[in-house]
């Protein structure tokens, strides 16, 4: 029998991840997402996957849920928290399929789902994700 070298990184440790690769997002993006909540996750859960079609739960690494910035009105009240879920094994299978760096993935996640919150294109994305 072989020994495990190592046991794949917890939802804490994804946790610790994500609030670490938060700091590194543009501070005038940062600055305004302070409300937002992270929730950690395996999977998203089966109506996540219902509304959004998807064959896999493997098939989504992270998802804002809640109102985006541009769609916020002054006298309107959100009806949940404005989130952002990261899902653990689909993180961790991309992890291992594409060999990329684990925090940079996370980053990259991050970095999209908070773009949704303030309504960005997948260009503003790209271009707020290069900066260090």
């Amino acid at each position: 029998m072989t020994a495990i070298q190592g046991a794949p990184p917890s939802l804490d440790d994804l946790k610790a991840l994500a609030e670490d690769a938060f700091r590194t997002i543009p501070a005038e993006l940062r600055q305004h997402v302070e409300n937002i909540v992270f929730q950690i996750q395996d999977f998203p859960d089966r109506q996540m996957c219902i509304d959004l079609g998807l064959e896999s739960p493997f098939d989504l690494l992270g998802l804002y849920s809640g109102v985006s910035i541009d769609q916020e009105s002054v006298t309107g009240t959100p009806e949940d928290l404005n989130r952002i879920f990261l899902f653990r094994r689909p993180i961790l299978d991309y992890w291992c399929e594409t060999g990329e760096v684990l925090a940079t993935i996370i980053r990259h996640v991050l970095i999209h789902e908070v773009g949704h919150h303030f309504g960005f294109s997948d260009e503003d994305m790209e271009r707020i994700e290069e900066q260090e």
